[in-house]
């Protein structure tokens, strides 16, 4: 349903960042990571809600970053392409012989690969980094 997914992915993600901004802009540094998809970027059949649920928070956190970050909040999200994940384990193996054949690097993601990212961009050292959507998602998608 569409509301539902919108809710979940979206609204849910922008009342969150709404709550922890109030205690970021108090004491003048934070960080926000959203994870969204590569679905988000290039779309997929049979998943406009998914999609535009993941594409809102993309333009969700470049908004958010471009109010904040003169405050010392930073704002970014990943977008993971296909990650080996019980819901991916689900995908049928045509399904996941066309995605690796569409895939460059010839493989599904780790977790641990989104995940290592996600901890640089809450470190000091991506202070440089916001209203960013880090890709990561073996070439499937170019940006």
């Amino acid at each position: 349903d569409w509301d539902d997914v919108i809710n979940v992915n979206l609204t849910a993600s922008f009342l969150l960042s709404r709550d922890c901004l109030k205690v970021m802009l108090k004491k003048r540094w934070g960080r926000i990571i959203n994870i969204t998809s590569v679905v988000g970027v290039m779309g997929n059949a049979g998943q406009s809600n998914y999609a535009a649920s993941k594409a809102g928070m993309i333009g969700m956190t470049k908004s958010i970053a471009s109010e904040v970050s003169s405050r010392g909040i930073t704002v970014n999200c990943i977008s993971p392409g296909y990650v080996v994940t019980a819901m991916t384990d689900k995908i049928s193996d045509v399904a996941k012989e066309n995605i690796l054949q569409n895939t460059p690097v010839g493989r599904f993601g780790k977790a641990e690969e989104i995940a290592d990212w996600a901890i640089y961009l809450a470190s000091n050292e991506a202070d440089y980094i916001t209203g960013q959507n880090i890709n990561i998602n073996g070439g499937l998608v170019m940006v």
